[in-house]
């Protein structure tokens, strides 16, 4: 994985830098995983616009990702890893030796070829699911279930890894990438090694229509606006706006948004980095 730069030829091309696509080796997707995606544009039923700055984008298609690897016991076989236009990491198709294919996201080092394998009795090695009490203490990990059976919910972009600190009784204390410390029910699987397409982050789109392709429309600042369609618009010249804070009022820096009384707070032992 790396990341290419271009000759200033044009002004697009002077600040873009974008993904080689080495590691991808098939251009079309499966077709019996794969299903069309339609767009919204940010409104609703009625046709309000209930989310700014969405609308247009190239079409998309959505590919079914397993998740949950709840086929124990059965070898599967890396055929393809593919380009995933809806998520930051690339996707890897598996064939199972009984016939079945699927989809996963592809972690760091997944070679074509690759046998894997999920469930308890599953190696720890890299691509393989297994639930955490089966893991080695000090493994990076990625995918990890909150709740057994419910499907990876943490550590799933570009290049992210959580790692296996330490067993407390039923549960397994976990290290995730924003630096929060929590616990995970022993039974809950992960997936050994980490994300792939880990150059995600030193991407750089170089023009502002390349936003567009991905359907993002152009965002425009609170500041810049008059007062009555913000609270920090309006004033002479250029003014800070004051507290920065959301279209509704609410102060965007330094209000806790965590609910007080949340059932998972007793599960994490060391809150993110600030």
């Amino acid at each position: 994985m790396a990341v290419r730069k271009f000759k200033p030829t044009t002004p697009g091309q002077r600040h873009k830098i974008i993904g080689t696509f080495d590691e991808v080796t098939a251009s079309v997707p499966e077709k019996s995983l794969v299903f069309g995606k339609r767009s919204s544009g940010g409104r609703n039923n009625t046709g309000k616009m209930t989310m700014r700055y969405l609308g247009g984008g190239h079409r998309r298609k959505l590919r079914f990702i397993d998740f949950k690897r709840n086929k124990d016991g059965v070898p599967a076989v890396v055929k393809t890893i593919e380009y995933d236009p809806n998520r930051s990491a690339r996707i890897a198709l598996l064939f199972y030796a009984d016939g079945e294919k699927r989809y996963i996201i592809a972690p760091n080092g997944l070679q074509v070829g690759s046998t894997l394998m999920s469930g308890e009795k599953a190696s720890p090695e890299i691509g393989n699911a297994l639930p955490l009490q089966n893991i080695p203490v000090g493994t990076v990990i990625h995918n990890i279930e909150l709740r057994p059976g419910q499907g990876a919910a943490l550590v799933r972009s570009a290049g992210n890894f959580a790692q296996l600190t330490s067993r407390e009784g039923k549960y397994c204390v976990v290290k995730l990438p924003s630096g929060e410390v929590r616990q995970i029910l022993s039974t809950c699987k992960a997936t050994i090694g980490s994300v792939g397409n880990s150059d995600h982050a030193l991407e750089s789109s170089g023009k502002a229509g390349r936003s567009r392709w991905f359907g993002r429309r152009p965002h425009n600042r609170g500041v810049v606006m008059n007062p009555v369609d913000h609270p920090m618009g309006g004033g002479e010249g250029r003014q800070s706006g004051g507290h920065p804070r959301s279209r509704k009022g609410l102060y965007a820096k330094g209000l806790k948004t965590r609910a007080p009384k949340k059932q998972s707070t007793k599960y994490i032992i060391e809150r993110r980095k600030k």
